[in-house]
């Protein structure tokens, strides 16, 4: 709970003055850094858990000349090596058509492209490797130049497209087809051509923080922007994909900061938010995320906006699991930023209910086919939640009295670790009152009574036993208020009975020192000489 820059050192600090000061700090204390941890983190969940990162272009863009592809254009059931040597011949080709002269030419360079980007898009075997090392992409460079026709820069685009997509060092490979694609995002190529080359970079973006660079030092952020004010549904929804991949460039806010100074681009944001499209607002939550999450000037502009209480809109009609993630990231982000959000979520229609809602989705189905975002939905939750409960006591007895308080208990005690561990910190946080900067803080004892009673201790002594010393920590925190605050000296007795003894007993010797001076003054002050004595 708190930044470990600001605890007193181990040498001058009492054995519990560690764990009692991340007990004293507020979310708010630590916002920044925390919501530049998770636009970091944010990137591997959507690549691992999520697929977002980077996407294959298997289906024509609608509107182009290919919509409605017969079934039989797609290549399958092939052998590797057939697959293979068809995309070599594929490349030659392509190159062929670059040097031939007269009639037939620019169907012929037409039909070349379309061969090579069916062959990188059918699914049963990878071809992006063999498509680079037979020459394809300085081909594909070529056929990107200005003055060609509209269908061959979209097929162009397309190949290059799929071989974003590819492996890091296929992705890598687009490096001289960067301009051009940033180039052809401009006023003057048409629709269907921006939104194309506007996917590959979202794929090349999608790589890692230098290619973003890359990107961002070539031009690519004004003409994305541009493309994200699209009246095109689907042209709006690839530019914004490929905005949020291009600006969580991690710790770095420069493009974030750049891309909210930019003019309009906050009224397209809610624009967007106010359509009925579910994809569109996905891919624009996830540009409020990142915005929220590393530029101070983006969230000044957004909390005074109308775009949280679109969001919040959002988290009560939507049961789209995709939408409900970035929703609940960039709740959490403006609610650990500013103070006025915390009550703007909580008070417009008792707007917690939404993030009860959340963490209490168990739809069968759902978790049979996406429980890793049901999972990862229900740490969002958690967290918002413990953005919320580090603040006001007005806000954390609201969250008492809700449904919230026993979907927690539940969790804390039973769901996975990132999900007990941010369900932690919010029980921990309603149980508490800040005080001075040399004193304990203050118990609020009916809180901590209902939590304890309703089954959350056996849940806390399970994190004092975790690997993770931060979480283990976070679980000594909580055994050290109800040792203090419980009830008529009861505290030790519980903590016992759930042999919470032996779980702290084993830093004693720990080699990390505060957690080692934390377990151990604990065991001597409520388990000493004198304890039971007066029973």
């Amino acid at each position: 709970m708190a930044d470990d820059s600001a605890s007193p050192s181990p040498s001058s600090a009492s054995p519990l003055q560690h764990h009692r000061e991340a007990l004293k700090s507020s979310v708010r204390n630590t916002a920044a850094s925390r919501r530049r941890e998770q636009a970091i983190a944010i990137g591997k969940e959507r690549r691992e858990a999520l697929i977002r990162a980077k996407r294959v272009c298997r289906a024509p863009i609608s509107g182009s000349d290919e919509a409605e592809m017969e079934e039989g254009d797609m290549v399958v059931d092939e052998e590797k090596a057939c697959l293979e040597a068809k995309t070599a011949h594929a490349v030659e080709e392509l190159k062929s058509a670059l040097s031939i002269q007269g009639k037939g030419v620019q169907k012929k360079k037409i039909e070349a492209l379309r061969d090579l980007r069916r062959l990188l898009s059918q699914p049963e075997v990878p071809l992006v490797d063999t498509a680079i090392k037979a020459g394809a992409v300085p081909l594909l460079v070529q056929y990107l130049s200005f003055g060609s026709s509209d269908e061959q820069l979209l097929e162009a685009a397309w190949c290059l497209t799929n071989i974003a997509a590819g492996e890091p060092e296929e992705t890598k490979s687009l490096l001289p087809a960067l301009p051009l694609l940033i180039a052809h995002l401009g006023e003057k190529s048409s629709t269907l051509v921006a939104e194309q080359c506007a996917w590959a970079i979202g794929n090349v973006a999608g790589e890692g923080a230098e290619l973003r660079s890359t990107l961002l030092a070539q031009g690519a952020l004004r003409p994305l922007t541009r493309l994200m004010f699209s009246s095109k549904g689907s042209t709006a929804r690839t530019a914004a994909w490929a905005m949020s991949n291009l600006i969580k460039v991690g710790p770095d806010p420069k493009a974030a900061n750049e891309l909210i100074t930019i003019d309009g681009v906050l009224n397209a944001i809610i624009a967007s938010l106010e359509k009925e499209d579910e994809e569109l607002a996905t891919e624009v939550a996830w540009v409020v995320v990142y915005l929220s999450a590393l530029s101070d000037r983006g969230i000044s502009l957004i909390v005074r906006s109308s775009v949280p209480q679109l969001l919040i809109g959002r988290l009560f009609s939507s049961e789209n699991l995709q939408l409900l993630i970035p929703v609940l990231r960039g709740l959490g982000n403006l609610i650990a930023a500013d103070d006025y959000m915390v009550d703007s979520v909580l008070t417009v229609g008792n707007n917690i209910i939404g993030l009860i809602k959340c963490l209490k989705s168990d739809n069968r189905v759902l978790r049979k086919v996406c429980f890793p975002l049901l999972v990862q939905l229900y740490l969002e939750s958690s967290w918002a939640l413990s953005n919320i409960a580090a603040g006001s006591f007005e806000h954390k007895k609201l969250i008492f009295a809700s449904e919230a308080t026993p979907v927690l208990i539940r969790l804390v005690t039973s769901a996975q670790f990132d999900i007990r561990r941010e369900a932690a910190y919010t029980l921990g946080n309603l149980c508490v009152v800040p005080t001075g900067n040399c004193e304990l803080p203050k118990i609020i004892v009916e809180h901590l009574v209902a939590i304890v009673d309703g089954g959350a201790l056996p849940g806390f002594i399970h994190l004092v036993r975790s690997a993770d010393v931060d979480t283990a920590g976070l679980g000594l925190q909580f055994l050290e208020l109800v040792m203090r605050g419980y009830p008529n000296k009861q505290g030790p007795k519980l903590v016992e009975m759930e042999d919470g003894i032996e779980a702290m007993e084993r830093f004693q010797f720990h080699e990390n020192e505060q957690m080692r001076n934390m377990a151990n003054g604990l065991v001597d002050e409520y388990f000493g000489e004198d304890y039971g004595l007066d029973e």
